[in-house]
């Protein structure tokens, strides 16, 4: 007759499964998830030896940036959380005060800038440069919003590469582009 588990060790099991599939959710998030404290959640990761959010997207995004050639990574606009270069990459950027305008919402450039630093990093080459980028904003992004974006690589011809990325907030679309990408051949000396 085997003994069943106790609520917590399946709750701690379950809470792994979670952090796993998104490294990303907060204590706050877990609580709610669980209903249980957000003091509970932290007594769970600590007996597991699990670190919190931020030191766990920052351990992500190190492992992760450690193959890319086209971009050092002060060049890239949020955190490179995921890649397979030459087929996707995955970002996050929070949204602070000095990214936001007077009114309230992220201005373009930041939003492009996130997603065009991501087509070129996805690219295994030592030289990338965005031949042409066809963009649609769908909805403002607020302050304190977190933008993840996702930027798959279609299709390679020769030297050229489209890569089409997405920026959602949660599951909301905020961003869609369309990049044409260029890694022309080191000329040498």
């Amino acid at each position: 007759m085997s003994q069943s588990q106790s609520p917590k060790k399946i709750r701690q099991k379950k809470l792994k499964e979670y952090l796993q599939e998104n490294p990303f959710l907060t204590d706050d998030d877990l609580a709610e998830i669980f209903g249980v404290s957000v003091q509970t959640i932290r007594l769970d990761r600590l007996a597991l030896g699990i670190p919190e959010v931020r030191k766990r997207i920052k351990s992500v995004a190190e492992e992760a940036f450690g193959g890319v050639r086209s971009l050092d990574e002060g060049e890239l606009l949020g955190k490179l959380l995921d890649i397979e270069l030459g087929q996707y990459a995955v970002s996050v950027m929070d949204i602070t005060k000095e990214m936001v305008s007077e009114h309230g919402h992220v201005r373009g450039h930041v939003l492009y800038a996130q997603a065009s630093s991501l087509a070129i990093a996805v690219i295994d080459s030592e030289i990338v440069l965005t031949g042409s980028a066809r963009v649609r904003f769908k909805r403002p992004v607020l302050l304190g919003e977190k933008v993840i974006a996702k930027a798959t690589v279609k299709t390679r011809k020769g030297a050229s590469y489209l890569v089409s990325v997405h920026s959602k907030v949660d599951n909301d679309l905020v961003f869609k582009g369309h990049f044409i990408m260029v890694a022309p051949e080191k000329k040498r000396q």
